[in-house]
């Protein structure tokens, strides 16, 4: 009787605690009653009941979709795989070149006042993302990193000389091409040498970081850096009669000639900005023009352009540029082309971008309307318009080419616009690493590369050899090992198995790349060795089934069979070069450069 009723007390409680929980009225009962009402709930309630017990409980029916599409926002991607292998080696790669020469790296916000970013940027001003005003400061997302840069010099006067380097994302508000390497969010890699120093020195070794930059990705011969000066430029245009107010619209339309024919600049300066014809056809004369020092000379031997102060200062400045670039041996890959403009406003003297196969569109907007047009007329069907959407993605569209890879200059004035009197010249170079990677990425699949690209950086997979009942699978011994390996710094792993079969763990090791696996034996393990073995190597190869290595000195011993293999490949890798995808060939960049007046205006177009 007693046990009878405490079962009913223990009901009434649990009644009082599902009726909190499942939100039922409490009324007065008999304990008969609750025992009845107790039996009820358990019966009735069940599914709420366990919803309450367990939060995370599923039911029967599945949960709705989201009403929005699962995407990522339109110019955007997820990096993963071997995509993030490729990119993080352009990372370091470029980091080592920074490091070699001094630089020492700073961070800064990712947003901005919205204020220290306007007026710097000219026309693409419109191309900056502004944060929603909620209430306090006004803010935008970063256009680069060049202006922060800036921010940082005037808010610590104290650092006066500095070679800064910088790697994180910035924002743009661009049409994308995800294809091309145009992205609305992009990392840009800069190196900027701030300070008061003789002129053109630092600006000389800036081009030779370029340089080093894409040697070590592997680029030779399939580059090249075009250079010119604000100041000529400007000079030009100057002694052409373009008004003062019409400059920079007027450099901005110049700019535009790696991307369309002079006729369609032209049309722009004439039509759109207002310039008088005659004054067009006095710019077009020189801006199509390129060379070295030989262009230099005839720019110098005009009177009217001599006498420009503005073109005296580009001249003194581009005639020490080109001396100190022969002291790094670093001239050989710049083209001085009247073309660059640059519609950056901040830049004041010498400007530079880099360009390569695909940089320039395949086919001139004015091309693709004849062709369009023509196309038009001959077909008797009727096409619907294209899509006016602003956001869509341009990565299959012709006219639009990946653009420069690189691109800097010098900017004397911007820091003083945020400090007033007190000036901090830079100059520097900004690295696109979204379309340095889409040119990369084509090229290995050119090549068929691609299955070689690695998952992860380890070095060494461990591994156990052996098999049947008795087989212990060594799992102790591979544990020991990996640590050991680890303790050296070594990049190691090995298969999660107690008793893994030998196939399995070779095709790991296969499946991420390994070059070496370390192959543990009973009856190697006991004379002191293991056998390291190169993976990949031919049937016929003396070293296909590995070589024994004392255990009492594993780790240099593994550590110099890696070293060996690394310079090896890169041996390899310089002897047989980078064919180059549909774009300039070496041999075409050395004869723009060596014969730039036997070279059309478009030069940087890819090979139909």
């Amino acid at each position: 009787m007693h046990a009878s009723w405490k079962f009913v007390f223990r009901s009434v409680r649990l009644q009082r605690r599902l009726t909190q929980a499942l939100e039922i009225p409490v009324t007065r009962s008999s304990p008969a009653v609750v025992k009845l009402e107790s039996r009820r709930l358990f019966a009735t309630s069940s599914s709420k009941l366990r919803a309450v017990a367990n939060p995370n409980h599923h039911s029967d029916m599945a949960p709705k979709a989201p009403k929005f599409e699962i995407k990522t926002p339109k110019g955007t991607k997820d990096w993963d795989g071997v995509d993030m292998v490729v990119r993080e080696k352009i990372f370091s790669t470029i980091t080592d070149v920074f490091k070699r020469h001094g630089g020492t790296t700073i961070d800064t916000p990712v947003f901005e006042l919205k204020e220290i970013l306007a007026g710097k940027y000219g026309e693409d001003s419109k191309l900056i993302y502004d944060l929603a005003d909620q209430g306090g400061e006004l803010c935008s997302l970063r256009y680069d990193l060049t202006v922060p840069f800036a921010r940082y010099l005037a808010m610590n006067k104290q650092v006066t000389q500095i070679k800064r380097y910088h790697i994180a994302k910035v924002y743009r508000r661009d049409q994308p091409a995800i294809s091309k390497g145009r992205m609305r969010e992009f990392y840009q890699c800069d190196f900027d040498i701030a300070g008061v120093f003789d002129p053109m020195i630092p600006d000389a070794e800036i081009i030779r970081i370029i340089n080093e930059v894409f040697d070590s990705l592997g680029w030779q011969g399939t580059y090249a850096i075009k250079l010119n000066s604000r100041k000529i430029l400007d000079g030009i245009f100057q002694v052409c009669g373009v008004p003062e107010n019409l400059i920079r619209p007027i450099s901005s339309a110049v700019d535009k000639l790696d991307k369309m024919p002079w006729v369609d600049v032209r049309n722009e300066m004439v039509e759109e900005k207002g310039l008088d014809p005659e004054i067009a056809d006095k710019i077009g004369k020189w801006v199509v023009l390129k060379g070295q020092r030989d262009l230099l000379e005839k720019l110098q031997q005009d009177e009217a352009l001599a006498a420009n102060p503005s073109m005296q200062q580009g001249f003194a400045d581009l005639d020490a540029l080109f001396t100190y670039l022969e002291y790094f041996n670093a001239l050989h890959t710049v083209s001085f082309d009247l073309s660059l403009a640059r519609g950056l406003d901040y830049y004041t003297g010498v400007i530079y971008e880099v360009v390569t196969e695909g940089s320039a569109p395949a086919v001139s907007a004015s091309e693709a309307a004849a062709s369009s047009e023509s196309g038009a007329k001959s077909s008797s069907k009727k096409k619907g318009p294209k899509s006016a959407d602003p956001d869509a993605d341009r990565s299959d569209d012709p006219t639009l080419g990946i653009g420069s890879v690189a691109a800097g200059g010098r900017y004397d004035n911007l820091v003083g616009m945020f400090s007033g009197k007190t000036q901090v010249p830079c100059v520097g170079i900004s690295f696109g690493i979204d379309r340095i990677f889409s040119i990369t990425k084509a090229r290995m699949a050119a090549q068929k590369v691609a299955q070689k690209a690695r998952k992860n950086d380890v070095d060494v997979f461990v591994m156990a050899f052996g098999g049947g009942k008795d087989f212990t699978g060594l799992l102790k011994e591979r544990s020991e090992i990996s640590a050991q390996l680890w303790d050296a710094g070594i990049k190691a792993e090995f298969l999660y198995k107690v008793k893994p079969k030998l196939p399995n763990q070779f095709k790991a090791a296969e499946q991420n790349g390994v070059p070496f696996a370390l192959i543990l034996g009973e009856d190697e393990l006991a004379q002191g060795k293991a056998r390291l073995k190169e993976m990949g190597l031919p049937d016929d190869h003396p070293l296909k089934e590995g070589e024994l290595i004392s255990l009492a000195n594993l780790a240099e011993e593994v550590q110099q069979r890696i070293t060996q293999k690394k310079h090896l490949d890169s041996i390899t890798q310089q002897a047989e070069g980078l064919r180059v995808v549909h774009g300039i060939k070496g041999e075409a960049l050395r004869a723009q450069i060596a014969e730039p007046e036997a070279v059309e205006p478009a030069t940087t177009e890819p090979a139909q």
